[in-house]
C-alpha cells in the first residue's frame, strides 16, 4: 500500500513539473467543463418539452434520441479539449515549447475523426447506461460496471492515438489497445495513481470545508455559507488541476508504449513503466 501511495504521488510531482512549466495547459479543463455545462444546460428545455409534449412509445423514441445527442455532444467537447491538452503536452515532453493556441492547432487537425470517436463512445455509453438501467439483477449490474471498466481501459491511449497518428477512430480504439498489451500485458494495475492522490485531496477538502461549515452554521450563517463557497471552489479547482494532470500523464504514457520514451525531463526512468504492471 505504502509502495503504491509512494508511486502515485510520484507521478503526480511528475505530471506537475510539466504543469508547473506550461501552466496555460490548465486552459483545457476549464474549457471542457464550461463547454460541458453550456452543452448540459442546452439539453434542459428539449427534455422538458419532450416529457410535456409526449406520450407513449413516441416519448420513449424521442427521450432516447435527446439521450444519444446528448451523450455525443458531451463527448465531442471533452475529446475535443482533451485532444488539444494531450497534443500541447506531447510537444513539451519532446522538447518543445507549446501554447494554447498550439493544442488547438493539434485538435482542430483531427476534428472529424474526434468527432467520430464521440459518435461510438456516446453509443458506448448509451448502451451500457440502458443495460445497467433496465436491469436490476445485481450480477447484470455488476457485469455492465465490468464492461465500463473494459472499455475505459481499452481506450486508455486513444485520445493520443487520435492526435499523433493519421488514424481513423476505430483504428485508434484498436491501435490504443494494442500498445497496452505490447506495453504491459492485459491488466493494467497502475492506471488509478493520480485518481488515489485526487480521492485523499477530495476527501481531506471535503471534511474540512463541510466539517467546518457545519461547525460554524449553528453560530455564525454567512461564515459557513463563505466556508462552503470556498470548499465548492476548492473542489473546482482539484477538479481542473486534475483534469490537466491527467492528460499530461496520458501523454506520457503514450510516449512510452508507442516510442518507448520511458524517461525525458521531467519523468524519471521507470516512472511510467512502473505504474503499470502485468
Amino acid at each position: 500500500m505504502f509502495d503504491a501511495l509512494t508511486r502515485s504521488w510520484n507521478l503526480v510531482k511528475a505530471s506537475a513539473r510539466v504543469l508547473s512549466a506550461d501552466k496555460e495547459l490548465l486552459v483545457f479543463p476549464v474549457l471542457s467543463g464550461v463547454l460541458v455545462t453550456l452543452v448540459s444546460l442546452s439539453f434542459i428545455v428539449p427534455f422538458a418539452l419532450l416529457g410535456e409534449r409526449t406520450k407513449g412509445d413516441e416519448a420513449n423514441a424521442l427521450a432516447v434520441l435527446a439521450m444519444f445527442l446528448f451523450y455525443v455532444s458531451t463527448y465531442f467537447v471533452i475529446f475535443f479539449c482533451n485532444s488539444a491538452l494531450v497534443g500541447a503536452a506531447l510537444i513539451r515532453l519532446r522538447g518543445g515549447d507549446p501554447t494554447v493556441a498550439d493544442g488547438f492547432r493539434v485538435a482542430s487537425s483531427r476534428l472529424g475523426v474526434i468527432f467520430g470517436y464521440a459518435l461510438i463512445a456516446g453509443t458506448v455509453g448509451m448502451l451500457l447506461r440502458a443495460a445497467r438501467d433496465q436491469s436490476k439483477n445485481i450480477l447484470v449490474r455488476t457485469a455492465v460496471s465490468f464492461l465500463g471498466a473494459s472499455w475505459s481501459v481499452a481506450t486508455f491511449l486513444a485520445v493520443p492515438v487520435l492526435v499523433n497518428e493519421d488514424v481513423g477512430p476505430v483504428d485508434a480504439i484498436r491501435r490504443s489497445l494494442q500498445l497496452l498489451k505490447r506495453s504491459w500485458g492485459e491488466q493494467l494495475a497502475g492506471n488509478a495513481g493520480l485518481g488515489l492522490v485526487f480521492f485523499f485531496a477530495y476527501l481531506l477538502v471535503g471534511l474540512l470545508g463541510f466539517g467546518g461549515a457545519f461547525l460554524l452554521a449553528g453560530v455564525n450563517g454567512t461564515a459557513a455559507l463563505a466556508v462552503l463557497g470556498v470548499t465548492v471552489l476548492a473542489f473546482g479547482a482539484l477538479a481542473i488541476v486534475g483534469g490537466a494532470l491527467n492528460g499530461i500523464y496520458t501523454a506520457a504514457v503514450y510516449r512510452y508504449a508507442a516510442e518507448g520514451a520511458s524517461e525525458d525531463t521531467f519523468f524519471e526512468p521507470g516512472l511510467v513503466r512502473s505504474a503499470f504492471r502485468s
